[in-house]
């Protein structure tokens, strides 16, 4: 499998409980602390530039890792730098959108900063190309994301699908309340969000992640050094 350069090389923002599935599968515990309710705010996290690779790449497990989650995503990448943009404001501020693997050790908490689960080495394979705007969720009535749908396959077998119909805060909502507190850089990258729990796979497996209009994400998983 030849490596291939990511389609981004900004700042990568990863945002957690932006779907409905994973809000009503953790069900009262949104009710613990820190939240005590659902997240009134985008729940934010950095994927560093270490973690950043290419198609084809292989992702080595941190020492002591057993498995990793594959949070199937696209990324929203900025065209300009955007600072407290009005929602239809933001599809004209878009370069387009690319296929991303926010990978992500499994842990039990998801409040406290997950650095060493989100931020290893190689923990967000992204797409080659991508994908402009006008072309993602296209129809004969015009472009929906919500018409995506993202399947991940491990070793060739088919283990989730996902609708991207199942977004608490659509594209433009999204990158809206982030830049209502912080600027976003041209270039930079926002993932629209993982589900909980996702599917897991070990070293030895191949991944491979597709949606409809995108070049498929291919990447394969290897024990990490000092691994037994």
């Amino acid at each position: 499998m030849k490596t291939q350069r990511p389609a981004v090389g900004g700042a990568v923002y990863g945002v957690i409980l932006n779907d409905r599935d994973s809000l009503a599968r953790m069900g009262d515990a949104l009710l613990d602390a820190p939240y005590k309710g659902v997240p009134k705010a985008p729940v934010l996290y950095l994927k560093p530039r270490g973690t950043l690779v290419g198609e084809g790449a292989v992702v080595r497990l941190p020492a002591g890792a057993g498995a990793v989650e594959i949070g199937a995503t696209l990324g929203v990448v900025l065209a300009r730098p955007v600072a407290r943009i009005a929602p239809a404001q933001v599809p004209e501020a878009l370069a387009g959108y690319v296929l991303v693997a926010d990978l992500s050790l499994p842990h039990a908490s998801y409040y406290r900063p997950a650095i060493r689960e989100k931020c290893f080495d190689g923990a967000c394979p992204v797409g080659a190309r991508l994908l402009a705007p006008a072309q993602v969720g296209a129809g004969v009535d015009g472009v929906d994301l919500a018409r995506v749908s993202l399947r991940t396959y491990v070793n060739g077998a088919l283990v989730a699908t996902r609708s991207l119909a199942d977004l608490v805060r659509d594209v433009p909502t999204l990158v809206a309340d982030v830049a209502e507190f912080m600027t976003l850089a041209q270039g930079d990258t926002l993932l629209v969000g993982v589900v909980w729990q996702a599917p897991q796979a070990v070293a030895g497996d191949v991944v491979r992640i597709e949606a409809e209009g995108f070049d498929p994400l291919e990447f394969s998983i290897a024990a990490g050094e000092g691994a037994a």
